[in-house]
């Protein structure tokens, strides 16, 4: 599956569109993560706990994204974006979409 942040496919031809396609995925903090990321804001620092939480949840959107593109019967993904929001305290989500296409 391919995948870009642009509208085409650099030599490739788009020869279906397939619709809009998504994924998300929500994640929330761990306790032990929470402490090691007080203890870190006193020093300064990455977190890297929440890098982590935060890759790991990109990754699952995108895959749930490109199943949905599979299913559909696309080969690429184009236009891709990411969106972040919090939905609670301590919980993020993080939702990915684009546009399913068949290239050639």
């Amino acid at each position: 599956m391919l995948l870009t942040n642009i509208e085409t496919i650099p030599g490739k031809s788009i020869t279906a569109c397939h619709g809009v396609v998504s994924g998300s995925s929500v994640r929330s903090k761990h306790v032990g993560r929470d402490i090691m990321a007080g203890l870190k804001n006193m020093v300064g620092g990455e977190l890297r706990g929440y890098t982590e939480l935060l890759e790991e949840s990109r990754e699952q959107a995108t895959n749930r994204m490109k199943a949905q593109a599979l299913q559909l019967g696309a080969n690429a993904i184009v236009n891709v974006r990411f969106s972040t929001s919090s939905v609670a305290a301590g919980a993020a989500e993080i939702y990915v979409y684009g546009t399913a296409v068949t290239v050639g």
